[in-house]
């Protein structure tokens, strides 16, 4: 059961975990987060020293010792600064939750990764806890988004996506086990905006597991199934929690138009935190939303005065 963020009285300070995609790549959605989370009385600490998670789905399946050190150390950064590590990537969030779970289920592998850190300076005893973003969001409840709405963002249709590592396995999840969550359609309907019934909704974006970095043919193909059903279903935006899924719709969105040579997949695509700062009557610019792959336009014409 989460623990709800409206019983706690002070501001909550995390180390933040920003991944490699989302400075990269997308320091707009970054700015998001900057600029919204404090207005919900989360602080972020930046987590200096930071590698990549690294990737779940890549580098564990080939060498995983090396991916739970790694990702043990960035996790022992944040234990040594006093802060639990928030990220905002489904992807690393994946990682760090899987990481923690194997190291405290047999603590023979929290000694392999104390012998790898020995002279370096690391202490770990893998007492860090993880969150996501959108999990610290969940635990404000809606009613207590709902009272940070400003703007409400009436008619507006949202074509949410979880994504995969959000969810699963969900045994290392904090969710409620089921085939069919709502708390992230909740959480946008908080907005006034509506969510989107569409067809295959958890589906995968086709990014994951190396298929993006391997197989673009592929990856670019299931995210075309999403997308058609989602233009089917009629929605206005895409609003999405990874940063990695963030990118695939985008870029996708462009390489399909590309080959088709026409501009017919233009769907805007906003991170969560950008929705929610809109429904708080944020500026749109400061919110990162001039600067997408796909025009966010067509979406904004449709809530702002």
């Amino acid at each position: 059961m989460l623990r709800r963020r409206a019983d706690l009285t002070e501001p909550q300070t995390y180390s933040f975990f920003l991944g490699c995609v989302m400075p990269n790549r997308f320091p707009n959605v970054e700015a998001s987060i900057r600029l919204v989370l404090p207005k919900l009385g989360i602080e972020l600490e930046d987590l200096e020293g930071a590698s990549c998670c690294p990737a779940p789905g890549v580098i564990r399946s080939f060498d995983e010792p090396t991916w739970l050190a790694i990702a043990s150390r960035n996790l022992a950064l944040a234990e040594m600064s006093g802060h639990d590590l928030v990220t905002g990537c489904n992807g690393c969030y994946g990682t760090f939750m899987e990481s923690l779970a194997e190291i405290r289920k047999h603590p023979e592998r929290l000694k392999e990764v104390q012998e790898v850190f020995k002279g370096m300076g690391i202490k770990f005893e893998g007492k860090v806890g993880v969150k996501h973003i959108i999990e610290l969001i969940d635990e404000i409840g809606v009613d207590g988004i709902k009272k940070k709405v400003t703007k409400k963002l009436d008619g507006l249709r949202v074509g949410v996506h979880y994504g995969c590592h959000l969810l699963k396995p969900s045994k290392n999840r904090p969710w409620k086990q089921t085939q069919r969550h709502t708390f992230l359609d909740e959480l946008v309907e908080a907005t006034g905006a509506t969510s989107v019934k569409y067809k295959d909704k958890f589906l995968c974006c086709g990014a994951g597991g190396g298929v993006r970095g391997s197989q673009v043919a592929v990856s670019v193909d299931i995210a075309k199934e999403k997308l058609d059903n989602m233009i089917e279903a009629g929605v206005d935006c895409i609003v999405n929690v990874c940063s990695f899924c963030h990118l695939q719709f985008e870029a996708s969105q462009v390489q399909l138009n590309k080959e088709l040579g026409e501009q017919k997949y233009q769907i805007p695509v906003l991170y969560f935190t950008q929705l929610l700062g809109l429904a708080m009557d944020l500026n749109p610019d400061e919110l990162g939303l001039g600067v997408h792959m796909i025009n966010t336009q067509p979406a904004l014409d449709k809530i702002l005065d």
